[in-house]
Parts: C-alpha cells; structure tokens; sequence
C-alpha cells in the first residue's frame, strides 16, 4: 500500500487535472486507489471518485479530530495498492498565519510525502526559486518530487527540469502540458460536478492517459512510501430500523460519503430519490435528507414537477422529519428568481431566493443551537462550512425565529441560520458526521420517534 499527498501552491494551480490523471493511470494498472480530498470539497472529491471507481472521502483538519481522520484515512485505504490525498489552495495555506488546518499539517499527521503541483504558465526558472523555498519552509514536509503544470513546449519544460535539478534536490517526475481548452467543463459557479458533465468519461480517460504520457509513474510509486494498513474492525450494522431518502440527482449531488455511511451503521436503510422525475416521495419514509447542490441550473425541471413538490409539503404537514442544507434549503422555499423568471419551489418555507455572481458566503463555520428542533439539542456547538451564491430576496418571517446562531460565518439572514417548521431543519451551513456526530444521531432520532409515532 503506497500513499501520496498532491499539494499546489494555489488554488486553481492544476492539482484537480493531475490528481484525476494520476488516479486513472494508477486505476489502468489494474489495482485499486482509494481516494481523498483535504477540505470540504464536493466536486473536486466527485471528480476523483469517477476516476478511482470507488467513493473518495474528505478528511478536513478543521471539520475532524486527529483520530477521525486518522480512523477514516486507515478504514478506506485497507484493500488498495494505493492513496492518494488531494490538497487544497496552497501547500501551506491555512486558516491563520501559523498554517493551522493546511495541506502541509495533514500530509505531516499521516506522514505522507507530497507531489507538488506547480503552474508554469509564462515563467522558467523562478520555478526552481519557488520548490526551493517549499522545501525549505518547513523542515518537517517531505516533497517526492514535481508536477510541471501548463507547459507550453519542450523548451519550455528544458529550461524548468534543468534550473530545478541544478538549484534543488526534488525530481521532476512529471508534466502536464498546455490544453487549447479547459479540460473540466466550466460554468458560472466554477468546474461542473461531473454528474452534470456528459462526457466526465471521456475527461477522465483523457487525463489518465495524459498522466501515462507524461508521468514518470514507476519514478512517482518509488518515491511514495508504504503503508501497512490495519484491517478495519468489522462493523456490525443492525438490521435497518427507519428508512430515509436522500434526494440525489442532478440538483442534488452533495453528499459526503461519510454522511451517507453513518446512516447505514446506525440501522438506516437509504432510498435514492430524483426530484426531477419521481412523482413523489415514497410512502414508506421515515425520514429525508437533502444535501447541497445546485437546484438553480435545474430550477425549471423542479418546478414543473409540481406533484413531487406537493408531496413533500404534504410529507411535512405530516410530520416527516426532514434535515435540508444549502441547497436543499433552497429547494424548500417558495421560489428562485433567475434572470427576470421565477421559478416555484416546494413552498415549505416563506422565503424567496435570488443567485448573485459574487459568493456570498465562502468558508468555514460554526453554530449554537439557541431554540428546539428536531435535530440538534439547546446548547450544541457545530462546525461545518459554507459555500453559496445564493441570496435572500424575502423572508415573511422574523429572524429571531431561526434557532441557530451563528459564531462564525454569515448563515441565513442576520447572523442567525435554522429555519425549522414542525420536524424540518434547513440551514446553509454544511456538516460532516466524521467530525459531528450529533448529525447522524440527530436525523436518525427524529426518524425513529417519527416511525413510532406512525405505529401507534
């Protein structure tokens, strides 16, 4: 079992390309990659899963405790040849001057050596100047080699691998040239999950066989030490005790996949759902989660789907506990307003939502619980994080009524986020179970006191 960090030295430095490229050509060996993303990232970690062919896991410094992510990195790397991390932003970009939270931090707490990503897009040799100054920055970091990004011709590449052999110690062990075109499809809110991309196949394929080209792969496996991992402890999952849909389509897609298993282990059996299609929800729920996504790009397929809206407001009136975040709370307001249309949603909620161009909320958060819910106890801390362009046009409600306060982040309207109606919990702000397990035993609670409830 060998492992890897990729690091970059910025956003947007090509880590996702190499990453994606380096897991399909891993992937084409025949052996299998288990497969990470630092951070809470949903598309990158999307990207990934479809290259690895098997779910790829966050692990976020700040989200989860050492031994969570210690536990999570040595349950799913069991089985595989290989690891690989991805970064985010910057190698040693965290939360504070001191670097807390950064990529550096994790690849030190799971003793991994990191392929750096650098974009050489109209430089030469301040590239040898800049993987110089990584090594030296922090003794504590191993740097296996570098991933030449964006490079233009072999000139181009001649000049960077000599000024980078001749100043430092670290290998080149690959390139990534200069595409004529963005490789993941892009749009307004940045690349597409690939669950919207008709040809996230064909992208896939073309990066693992650029990576095959172009990497030094035996160079790159060498250099990435072995791992012996510990065989998991045999999870013993109860018989399924409640059923809970998870609405996942093409409007719906965030979903951390540690999310999804911590339901499964505590006795939840998981029914798929497409709110474009589906007439309505099934009969038999005991419960609904709705994660993040993108409900504007499929505003007009949600709201001609009027019997499937209807039938979640009336699942609500009937007390059907339902847990929404970011985009599912979209989904539970009156409408959406794109470009002069507006668009109906399933009317849970007296809110109006507008899309702006600029982020409105972008980072980590957290909350306390100041009022009753179904979910969440008084007095609850939580973590999570934000990421929307979404924007509140009309709230008919005070703000005082939403039960969480904010104490770090922006949430829903003044400071406050929670917007509860009998047992439904919608908020922006995101949460991972690894590092929140209130979060499964609260939507598992709800679904069970809902079940027996039905009973009788």
């Amino acid at each position: 079992m060998k492992s890897v960090v990729l690091a970059g030295l910025s956003g947007g430095s090509g880590k996702s390309v190499v990453s994606v490229g380096l897991i399909a050509a891993l992937r084409n060996r025949g052996r299998g990659v288990a497969v990470f993303k630092k951070g809470p990232d949903y598309i990158d970690a999307g990207w990934m899963s479809m290259a690895a062919g098997r779910p790829c896991y966050n692990l976020d410094p700040y989200l989860m405790s050492h031994e969570a992510i210690a536990t999570t990195f040595q349950e799913h790397i069991y089985g595989n040849a290989y690891a690989v991390v991805e970064g985010n932003r910057g190698l040693f970009d965290g939360v504070s001057a001191q670097g807390e939270y950064s990529t550096a931090e994790l690849a030190q707490q799971l003793e991994l050596p990191i392929l750096l990503v650098v974009n050489c897009s109209k430089t030469t040799r301040t590239i040898a100047a800049v993987v110089l100054g990584c090594e030296a920055f922090d003794p504590r970091i191993r740097i296996a080699g570098v991933i030449l990004n964006q490079i233009a011709t072999p000139r181009h590449e001649s000049i960077i691998r000599q000024s980078i052999e001749t100043y430092t110690d670290v290998p080149v062990l690959g390139i990534m040239p200069r595409l004529k075109e963005d490789v993941f499809p892009m749009r307004h809110l940045g690349v597409t999950p690939h669950q919207e991309s008709v040809a996230a196949g064909e992208t896939v394929d073309r990066l693992g066989a650029l990576a095959e080209t172009n990497f030094d792969l035996d160079a790159i496996v060498e250099r990435m030490p072995r791992k012996v991992p510990i065989p998991p402890e045999e999870i013993h999952l109860s018989s399924p005790q409640v059923t809970i849909g998870v609405l996942r389509d093409a409007a719906f897609q965030f979903y951390y996949e540690d999310n999804l298993e911590a339901l499964t282990r505590a006795g939840a059996r998981l029914v798929m759902i497409d709110a474009l299609r589906s007439d309505s929800l099934p009969q038999d729920l005991d419960g609904l989660y709705i994660g993040g996504g993108f409900p504007e790009t499929s505003a007009r397929q949600l709201a001609e789907n009027e019997s499937f809206r209807q039938s979640v407001r009336e699942e609500v009136e009937k007390g059907l506990p339902v847990y929404a975040e970011c985009g599912g709370l979209i989904f539970l307001g009156r409408s959406i307003l794109l470009d002069g249309q507006e668009y109906p949603l399933a009317g849970v909620f007296p809110v109006t939502f507008g899309l702006s161009r600029k982020p409105q909320a972008h980072g980590y958060s957290s909350f306390v619980v100041e009022q009753e819910n179904s979910f969440y106890p008084v007095g609850t801390k939580i973590k999570g994080h934000e990421f929307r362009y979404s924007i509140v046009r009309t709230y008919d409600d005070p703000p005082e009524s939403l039960v969480l306060r904010m104490q770090r982040g922006t949430g829903f309207i003044e400071g406050r986020d929670g917007l509860v109606k009998k047992n439904v919990l919608a908020l922006y702000t995101h949460v991972i179970a690894s590092g929140t397990p209130q979060w499964g035993e609260g939507l598992i609670g709800a679904a069970r006191r809902f079940s027996q409830e039905k009973a009788g």
